[in-house]
């Protein structure tokens, strides 16, 4: 929902930012990128509170981010971890972008910053617009508009 009324949000980037616009639950995605999926794992690595952890997980649980699978050590109890859904998986474009713009205007020395390769041959990859024909269009001659209003019914804008 938009802050500033009960509807939902027309705009597909305010509807995602209302959805994981929260600092720990961007993170929570970018750990299980890195391939964390049990609560422990995810406290020791981000330090979030557990109540905030536990919501976060839930509401991406709920959101079909991440699915809940039934684990157990030997000698434990039964527990959850949290694995990265194909809905997920479709986020490392964000996390890829948020990670690129960090390396490329915030840079910090000693930094953590993922760097993304091609698996099989090792040479690094980059986001970028690219048209149907794959010519790589530069920020400089990018051209963004607000797209047409779906017709009613229609949830996809």
């Amino acid at each position: 929902m938009s802050p500033s009324s009960a509807t939902p949000a027309r705009c597909s980037i305010a509807r995602t930012l209302e959805l994981l616009g929260d600092k720990w639950t961007l993170l929570i995605v970018r750990e299980a990128f890195w391939g964390h999926s049990r609560f422990s794992e995810f406290t020791r690595s981000l330090g979030v509170a557990s109540d905030v952890l536990t919501a976060r997980l839930a509401m991406l649980v709920d959101e079909g981010i991440l699915e809940r699978r039934a684990y157990r050590q030997e000698g434990s109890r039964e527990r959850q971890e949290y694995v990265l859904t194909e809905k997920g998986k479709q986020l490392h474009v964000v996390i890829g972008a948020l990670g690129q713009f960090g390396r490329d205007h915030l840079p910090r020395p000693g930094s953590t910053s993922p760097e993304y390769t091609d698996e099989t041959t090792g040479e690094a990859v980059s986001l970028a617009f690219v048209t149907d024909d794959g010519r790589r269009v530069p920020a400089s001659t990018l051209h963004v508009q607000q797209g047409a209003p779906a017709p009613a019914g229609n949830p996809q804008d």
